[in-house]
């Protein structure tokens, strides 16, 4: 079974997560609301958030001067049609799930990305080399467009949008051969090149 679809029931087992998921089907609510009209603390209404996050149920937004949290219907509904389709016996499809961006991934690969992008932003970078492969060869992906130099400060900037470490995560990136530098540019390597 789908590890991103057992992480989703193992969130939704709890009755007060339950409750939340209903609330957020009517409409978006920052985190006193849910904690006032569950009768729960603002801290214990984050940690059940934290969780649904974590399963990609829900998602967060800021509104000055409150997080507002959203359900995430269409991944609701793939739990359903998972359970449906493992109800039925049907044939599993490979497993799939949501990267951090809303594309379909690999179940592995999107939970790692998840794990590691928060919002846009990186909030770790991995120490497991697989797993920091992957979030590389996705920074490339998202940041960079093949065949396209550019000047270090450009670069920079790219990586100072998802993480204040640029000049580590340009060296990760050099150094696993997603790009080269070359007279003080950068460019993406060729992607059959990279690592897998």
């Amino acid at each position: 079974m789908d590890l991103d679809l057992l992480l989703a029931l193992k969130a939704l087992s709890d009755a007060s997560r339950l409750r939340i998921v209903g609330l957020l089907s009517e409409r978006p609510m920052a985190v006193t609301e849910l904690a006032d009209a569950l009768g729960l603390t603002p801290a214990t209404a984050v940690h059940h958030l934290r969780r649904l996050r974590e399963a990609g149920l829900v998602e967060s937004r800021d509104r000055h001067p409150f997080v507002e949290y959203t359900l995430r219907a269409e991944r609701l509904a793939e739990v359903g049609r998972q359970l449906d389709a493992a109800g039925r016996g049907g044939v599993e499809r490979p497993a799939m799930a949501q990267g951090p961006d809303g594309a379909l991934r690999p179940a592995y690969d999107a939970r790692v990305l998840r794990a590691s992008i928060v919002d846009g932003r990186v909030t770790q970078i991995p120490t497991d080399e697989k797993k920091r492969l992957l979030l590389l060869r996705y920074l490339a992906e998202s940041l960079f467009s093949p065949g396209e130099r550019y000047a270090k400060r450009k670069v920079n900037a790219r990586l100072a949008t998802v993480h204040e470490d640029v000049a580590s995560l340009r060296r990760h990136l050099v150094g696993a051969r997603i790009m080269e530098r070359d007279a003080g540019s950068y460019r993406l390597t060729p992607r059959e090149t990279w690592p897998a």
